[in-house]
């Protein structure tokens, strides 16, 4: 069975995330979502959080996957996990750059494992977290970049948090 892994900090899940996730789902035999913990970083929103936003949107959008939580190196997770490759979105030459050199250090920790690019749909190509974060704190309408399971929570702890 070939599993991919489809990893990040997903602050908050969007639906460019949902997009690459639904994408690999037909790839793969088996796709986990792993939700990086890194006590290094403040996410704005929490662990919990996080994990029922993608547990709501991939139930509501049909998506057959595993998620999950991990720390420390991705590589690790996915030997753990016995998963044959690791899923990456790119949506620009700049995030190409950055996912190349992590994915060249990722080869040469677990050459048995192969990163996957997958280009953003066009229409999510200038879609982030951190914009939707940005938006959604001064109330703006972000209804378009979300998946709907999750709209109205998004948008209340954003609120909430100003």
């Amino acid at each position: 069975m070939k599993t991919g892994i489809y990893a990040g900090s997903f602050d908050p899940f969007t639906n460019g995330h949902l997009d690459i996730l639904e994408r690999a789902s037909r790839v793969f035999d088996k796709v986990i979502v792993g939700v990086l913990t890194n006590s290094a970083k403040t996410p704005t929103f929490t662990l919990e959080e996080r994990l029922d936003f993608i547990r709501r949107s991939v139930e509501a959008a049909a998506i057959d996957c595993e998620v999950s939580t991990f720390s420390g190196l991705l590589v690790d997770f996915a030997k753990e996990r016995r998963a044959t490759s690791l899923v990456r979105g790119l949506r620009a030459v700049t995030d190409f750059e950055y996912e190349l050199q992590i994915a060249s250090i990722n080869k040469k920790l677990a050459p048995e494992i192969e990163t996957i690019f997958l280009m953003s749909s066009t229409k999510y190509s200038y879609l982030s977290a951190s914009i939707v974060r940005e938006i959604g704190h001064w109330d703006g309408p972000i209804a378009e970049f979300v998946p709907p399971a999750i709209h109205d929570d998004i948008k209340r702890i954003l609120h909430e948090r100003r």
